[in-house]
């Protein structure tokens, strides 16, 4: 069933102030299980043409040990287009069976901004599925703002946990916008 851009048009009011929270690990895991690219400009202007956009944040950990990060040519581009990028160092960790990994947790740094822009805000977009925004969300709907999660369900395992989305006043399934914000 193909998705109806009218369903957007219910759930967000033209007149609203909007803030965009985008995990970046979660959605380009996401993205990665659903098999389409993001256009972030397309992503920005989709909330953007919802009601006024006021802020769109992106967050992410960098590996600072090598010369040229994955990461820096989208976190660049993602700062001179009209987000805001929230980045920290990510750690290297050594497993249990002793290979290294990156590990970077941007979970507070999103929980406390969203917190933050409450009381200037009626409607928060987070694109993540992770669970453990559940109390943040909680939080902010206290001081009467509306928040729609953007993850997806649909994946294997889903990206979407139970907890969020029952937490949420509104969900939208990746997989239903892939035309809206895929890459061409």
């Amino acid at each position: 069933m193909a998705f109806d851009p009218d369903h957007l048009s219910r759930i967000f009011y033209g007149d609203e102030t909007i803030a965009l929270f985008i995990d970046g690990a979660n959605l380009y895991s996401a993205g990665k299980q659903l098999d389409f690219d993001f256009d972030y400009g397309k992503l920005r202007s989709l909330f953007a043409n919802q009601g006024r956009l006021i802020r769109a944040y992106y967050y992410t950990a960098i590996a600072e040990r090598d010369d040229f990060s994955a990461i820096r040519p989208l976190t660049d581009w993602l700062d001179y287009n009209g987000y805001h990028v929230v980045s920290k160092p990510a750690k290297e960790v050594v497993d249990r069976e002793g290979r290294k990994r990156l590990k970077g947790n941007m979970d507070i740094e999103i929980a406390l901004d969203m917190v933050s822009h409450a009381d200037n805000i009626d409607h928060m977009v987070l694109i993540s599925g992770d669970g453990d925004f559940r109390a943040a969300l909680r939080a902010v709907q206290a001081k009467g703002v509306r928040v729609t999660v953007v993850s997806s369900a649909r994946t294997k395992p889903p990206m979407l946990a139970d907890e969020l989305r029952r937490q949420a006043d509104n969900v939208l399934d990746l997989s239903d916008l892939e035309l809206l914000i895929g890459r061409d």
